[in-house]
């Protein structure tokens, strides 16, 4: 496994695929033991690094994964097959944004880490599957140092897409149904859990 891990770490690094940053998947292997996570919904899978990492992070962790690139998928296929994970990832290849899940699952954390400027829609349709006590968790909100500062940046596609990251974040701050913590680890992490009504 620990070969297996490092193999995908050299391919993303050669292929320039971007997977998760150390910091931030040990943040989330933690968070998942600590708080007996066992149904996670992952956007984005990538080459599966994160999948497997945080599938293989408690024997009763049950990761779904959704990648709408073909060749990530088949790629993320591969090496949950050669982790012998098949039955706790389940990989599944359409856009986020057109999955049909059935309205009974629940998921006990919600992990955002695919296309940026989506990062809202995203939120916004999967937090009716978001068990009562889930979290949904965002990686990349640093954005490589240069979220804060935009009105730096001289290349239009990389201004917009860092506009979109603060607009997810204000969008964040000043959501009335959640509360989310801001955490400055790997790339950015943001945990955020639905407000409990005071009745």
């Amino acid at each position: 496994m620990k070969e297996l891990i490092l193999e995908m770490e050299e391919y993303a690094k050669a292929h320039n695929i971007p997977i998760m940053q150390k910091e931030g998947i040990a943040f989330l292997m933690k968070y998942i033991k600590n708080n007996q996570i066992k149904n996670v919904l992952e956007i984005g899978s990538a080459i599966g690094y994160s999948a497997i990492l945080m599938a293989s992070s408690d024997k009763d962790v049950k990761v779904t994964t959704i990648e709408r690139d073909e060749v990530s998928y088949m790629e993320c296929l591969k090496n949950v097959k050669k982790c012998g994970l098949e039955n706790k990832i389940n990989v599944v290849f359409q856009d986020a944004l057109e999955v049909n899940l059935s309205e009974k699952t629940e998921y006990d954390l919600i992990f955002i880490d695919a296309a940026k400027a989506q990062y809202r829609k995203f939120f916004e349709k999967f937090q009716y599957f978001l068990a009562p006590k889930g979290v949904i968790i965002t990686d990349n909100l640093k954005f490589h140092g240069y979220v804060g500062k935009s009105d730096t940046i001289e290349s239009k596609n990389l201004k917009q897409l860092v506009e979109k990251i603060e607009a997810y974040i204000d969008f964040l701050n000043t959501n009335e149904e959640f509360e989310t913590k801001f955490y400055d680890i790997g790339d950015g992490i943001s945990v955020s859990m639905r407000k409990q009504n005071e009745k």
